[in-house]
């Protein structure tokens, strides 16, 4: 009799583990077609406004490395998290487009430079509302002249990727003023 009883849970296992499997299957497809349509490439120009400091920051300092000397040149492992307005021109209070959200630590020993993660979220504009480009690059902040990576988009930049020249308009101490101006390349 228990050799029937262990023949009978083994089947039931079995057979569990047959229907797990065929339902796992069913998350996802590869042979429904996806109509892409005709590639795009569209050109923004605003400008980037990162406060730290001051009485209305949209910057904070999240983390820093543990031991870290308060006398780094280049603040080496300090870690942020941003949420900055983008306009239409270098004054503050321009016409808002979008905003630039993520995170970005100092990364390099010897010079100012970060790693950045960041979403340019559009807002404002009926054909961009609630569309993102995503950089995922490095920033040498001590460049006057930089180049960033699009690696992704959302929305009407879907499949984006592409790239973004960065000008230092203006900069007091962590604060800037930084003109963008991106090449996107999407469906």
């Amino acid at each position: 009799m228990g050799v029937m009883k262990y023949f009978s849970l083994l089947v039931v296992v079995m057979v569990l583990s047959m229907a797990h499997a065929q339902a796992s299957k069913k998350w996802c497809s590869e042979t429904v077609p996806y109509k892409m349509g005709m590639e795009k490439m569209t050109k923004l120009h605003f400008y980037f406004h990162d406060n730290i400091t001051g009485n209305y920051p949209t910057t904070y300092k999240i983390a820093e490395a543990p031991g870290k000397s308060n006398s780094s040149s280049t603040f080496f492992g300090e870690l942020y998290m941003a949420d900055d307005p983008l306009t239409v021109g270098p004054d503050p209070n321009s016409r808002l487009v979008g905003r630039a959200q993520g995170i970005f630590g100092f990364s390099d020993e010897k010079e100012l430079s970060l790693i950045m993660g960041i979403s340019l979220v559009f807002t404002g504009n009926e054909k961009f509302n609630g569309s993102t480009i995503s950089i995922f690059t490095r920033n040498p902040i001590s460049l006057t002249d930089r180049e960033f990576a699009i690696v992704g988009g959302t929305g009407y930049f879907q499949f984006a990727r592409g790239f973004v020249t960065a000008k230092t308009y203006w900069a007091s101490g962590k604060n800037a003023i930084v003109e963008y101006t991106c090449t996107v390349v999407h469906y």
